[in-house]
């Protein structure tokens, strides 16, 4: 089931809005408000299809009826994973990670990046044109301060002036690199808010427990959890058999055009198409449901496109059932009906269907599995008491992974079909003449309806499926075991079932959209801890913040991601 425990993720709480619409006027209408009218119509129709692409559910062949036995063959977990060659070095790095002296160290390490402002924007024009970008000078002199050895030791090359290409060399040049990604931007802070923060936006500051500011979490953790893991190894003597690649972005937040764009031709120049043996970016975290911990690394990415709306006048993905299963099969807590539904829905269409009686109860959930929409620009009208001659909206859908582009955009096409007959509009969508059925000869229209893709970009189509079952999935099986080694070393406590580790799928989209060339085995996690009571992480709004606890066990998960890897039989 998996709905909270990938709920909330790397974005912020998110209230999936209506999608868009616009409107104008003409003359020889009978009224002006024809077009008005058109707007609030097909903002109203498409309101009730919030969540619309319900993808068909349909289980994997992991379950028969075999009874509870079967339950072993669903979500099968691998055991916690020790590197073995260096493990005095990684239990050292352990005892460190633990130490007072360690922890200042980390808070100092994340709170001096916080307080670099690196806010992106979506109206930012070309590295050197624009002087808003010359803030990643600053950033850059700052991670070169901090990690000393990193830069010392590892091969840098910079792409397209801010993008960051480190390179740490291993002995054996004919093992495939793991490439380790993060971005180096923030959202912008909404000058209004500036007084609802607990702490100023960009002090860093430390209370003893978390650090505040912009970034924090997102992804300044990840970065600096990167470096951070990187830096304690080399202090170490620790020397790499497989090569490490770290790749930062600096325009994540505004689409990466810019940034990972640009890196991915640079990777892919290095190291070759398919040439990396895994990556690991930013992206789901763990949490608890149903009194099981659970993680859940992105395996899947949903695609988006941006829907510009205007009027003138004139079922469940089937990566995400792994995870439902995974619960059903491991967390002690859920309710015994939901789980015999979830379990006997492989073969009973019946039990599918009372299983998804529950689990769409639960609105989060659905909007994860389905393709939704958020209207997110709105504009129209100058004066208050003049009708406006145009109105339009842009619609952001995140598309489900079972669907496609061409289904969102035949979706918005046939839901506004009704609208352009009824006001007797021109309809156009996405450029063609749509027929939307009037009756009788039209000699005149009131105006046009018009779907386009907004800035003329074409959309993302959801991000290709990483193995995580058969013989092709020995990458996510490492992750697994360096997520299960990683949480229980933090808290000293032992055993393969202490937290389960589930495929997942990433809401939002992250710079892999454009590493897709470089391996199949692409991983959205972030080790970040989601569990009630953790922290309201706050992403994308006021009062964000991470907590030290959780920073440190980041730290640990890439030291024993990179160690695990290092000594894998991975090619």
């Amino acid at each position: 089931m998996a709905t909270k425990e990938t709920a909330g993720i790397l974005s912020a709480p998110t209230e999936l809005l209506p999608a868009p619409v616009s409107a104008r006027s003409n003359s020889k209408c009978a009224t002006k408000a024809i077009g008005l009218f058109a707007a609030v119509g097909a903002l109203g129709l498409l309101v009730n299809r919030v969540c619309w692409h319900d993808a068909p559910v349909t289980l994997l062949p992991t379950f028969d009826q075999g009874g509870t036995e079967a339950l072993t063959n669903i979500c099968p977990q691998v055991s916690e994973l020790f590197p073995q060659n260096n493990f005095d070095i990684w239990e050292s790095l352990g005892a460190m990670y633990d130490t007072d002296t360690f922890k200042a160290k980390a808070v100092n390490w994340l709170a001096g990046a916080v307080q670099v402002p690196t806010e992106s924007y979506d109206s930012l024009g070309p590295v050197g044109t624009d002087p808003r970008w010359d803030k990643f000078y600053a950033f850059h002199a700052y991670l070169q301060k901090a990690f000393p050895l990193v830069h010392a030791e590892l091969e840098l090359t910079k792409v397209n002036t801010h993008g960051l290409i480190f390179v740490w060399n291993g002995s054996n040049e004919g093992l495939k690199p793991l490439l380790l990604a993060a971005h180096q931007d923030v959202v912008p802070v909404e000058p209004t808010t500036v007084d609802r923060w607990i702490h100023p936006p960009f002090s860093g500051h430390f209370d003893g427990t978390y650090v505040w500011g912009r970034g924090s979490c997102d992804d300044k953790s990840g970065l600096i959890g990167i470096m951070s893991a990187i830096e304690s190894l080399l202090e170490t003597g620790y020397e790499p058999t497989r090569t490490v690649v770290l790749a930062f972005g600096f325009d994540e937040e505004s689409g990466g055009i810019y940034g990972a764009q640009t890196l991915a031709t640079k990777l892919e120049g290095m190291f070759g198409q398919n040439g990396y043996a895994m990556i690991v970016d930013e992206g789901l975290g763990y949490d608890e449901q149903y009194g099981r911990i659970v993680a859940t690394p992105g395996v899947a990415e949903k695609g988006f496109i941006n829907v510009r709306i205007e009027s003138k006048s004139k079922q469940i993905p089937s990566k995400y059932i792994c995870t439902i299963q995974c619960l059903a099969a491991h967390a002690p807590n859920m309710p015994d009906h939901l789980r015999r539904n979830i379990l006997a829905s492989a073969y009973s269409d019946k039990a599918l269907r009372a299983a998804e009686d529950v689990l769409f109860t639960n609105s989060v959930f659905k909007n994860f599995v389905g393709t939704t929409q958020a209207i997110d620009i709105i504009q129209g009208g100058v004066k208050v008491n003049a009708l406006p001659e145009q109105a339009w909206a842009v619609v952001n859908h995140r598309i489900s992974t079972e669907s496609s582009v061409a289904e969102t955009e035949a979706h918005d096409t046939d839901v506004l079909k009704f609208l352009a007959s009824r006001f007797n509009l021109t309809y156009t969508a996405f450029g063609k003449n749509v027929d939307h059925g009037d009756r009788g000869e039209v000699i005149l229209t009131c105006g046009n309806l018009t779907l386009s893709e907004i800035f003329e970009k074409g959309g993302l189509e959801p991000a290709p499926t990483t193995p995580f079952e058969g013989d092709d999935a020995t990458p996510y099986r490492i992750l697994s075991g360096s997520i299960k080694t990683t949480f229980n070393r933090h808290r000293g406590i032992e055993g393969d079932d202490v937290i389960v580790v589930s495929p997942g799928i990433m809401p939002g989209n992250t710079d892999t959209m454009y590493y897709w060339n470089l391996t199949p085995h692409i991983f959205r996690y972030g080790h970040v801890n989601l569990t009630v009571g953790s922290l309201p992480y706050n992403i994308h709004t006021v009062n964000e913040g991470m907590s030290i606890d959780n920073f440190l066990e980041i730290i640990r998960f890439f030291t024993t991601l990179i160690m695990n890897v290092d000594e894998s039989a991975l090619p």
